[in-house]
């Protein structure tokens, strides 16, 4: 995975310098007395390679999330309140935590051919309520995979300079290139969701965002990367024994934030707020899937498993060899 992705054109090739008519003179000359829209059309082809065939060829895999995920079916009220937390699909503990190796080792081999063929990319969005266990999501799903293929955005509270620009500019920052796979630990909902909880700005600006969420996305889709957005879905009893476990643990006080308990007392709001993004946000490229992520063990699984499926159909490749390269011989 270290070779270089692209041979040097014509241009670098000794002995071009010198030829009035060669072909890249040539071209360079029909390029000028080409109008405008030619010109981008040519440009756009030569920076992106196969940029042209992006939106035809790279639309999402159609895939079903594993058992015990629930859709969120696009166009439909969706109710938070109605999706079991504590649901664990019947399964042992003990079979799933094997079975999240085998799929996790799926993800590794799939990684790296999305890797070679870089040509799509791969977008995996966690949100999830205070303790909802988005960390620990990540790094049990993630475990093993190529650090060169792979990047995590955590977003915090926004900077001055990220205040300065759109509420979707540090967003589009951090979303993945060709051949990566991208994780957003929150993402760019909390801003219909903390923002509209805690009145940080007219409800007529958040509102507005519903729509420019689904266009960003819908973007994202026809360049090329694919979204995956989970919602960890816990119960208020569960972050209770959470933020109480990490009171009593001296290990995991840094972890405990005494203004997790004061948005606590907002969890009816929060629930509002997550039940209508994700209903509004729900879409055929992009839908919502949610996660009953009481029990840590199932929770991990089939994300994981929905992970690597989608992988899977997306059906990365690596590249052809050059001709005639089985049959080099290295020199002494």
């Amino acid at each position: 995975m270290s070779k270089k992705h692209r041979k040097t054109d014509g241009r670098q090739k000794a002995g071009t310098a010198g030829v009035t008519n060669s072909p890249d003179r040539s071209a360079a000359a029909a390029r000028r007395k080409a109008p405008s829209s030619s010109l981008w059309a040519a440009a756009t082809s030569e920076i992106a390679g196969t940029a042209p065939a992006l939106v035809a060829a790279h639309l999402p895999a159609p895939v079903a999330a594993a058992d015990g995920i629930v859709t969120v079916a696009p166009g439909r009220r969706f109710d938070l309140a109605e999706v079991d937390a504590n649901a664990d699909g019947s399964l042992d503990k003990d079979w799933a935590k094997a079975a999240l190796a085998t799929e996790r080792a799926r993800i590794q081999a799939l990684q790296e051919k999305l890797y070679a063929e870089r040509q799509r990319s791969l977008l995996v969005v966690f949100q999830a309520i205070d303790t909802g266990g988005k960390d620990g999501t990540i790094r049990a799903v993630f475990e093993g995979v190529n650090p060169q293929g792979c990047s995590v955005a955590s977003f915090k509270v926004p900077s001055i300079e990220e205040r300065d620009h759109d509420f979707l500019w540090r967003y589009h920052q951090r979303t993945p290139a060709r051949g990566m796979i991208g994780v957003f630990n929150r993402s760019h909902y909390e801003d219909v969701l903390v923002v509209r909880v805690k009145h940080l700005v007219p409800e007529p600006v958040w509102q507005a965002r519903y729509g420019l969420i689904n266009d960003f996305e819908r973007l994202l889709t026809e360049s090329g990367t694919h979204i995956l957005k989970f919602f960890l879905h816990i119960s208020k009893d569960e972050q209770k024994e959470r933020l109480e476990a990490r009171i009593v643990d001296p290990e995991k006080h840094w972890k405990f934030d005494p203004a997790d308990l004061v948005e606590r007392k907002s969890w009816d709001a929060y629930q509002t707020a997550f039940s209508d993004a994700l209903t509004r946000c729900s879409t055929p490229h992009a839908p919502w899937y949610v996660v009953p992520a009481n029990r840590k063990w199932f929770r991990n699984l089939i994300i994981a498993r929905t992970i690597a499926d989608t992988l899977e159909a997306m059906d990365p490749r690596f590249p052809e060899a050059q001709a005639g390269v089985a049959e080099m011989t290295v020199p002494d």
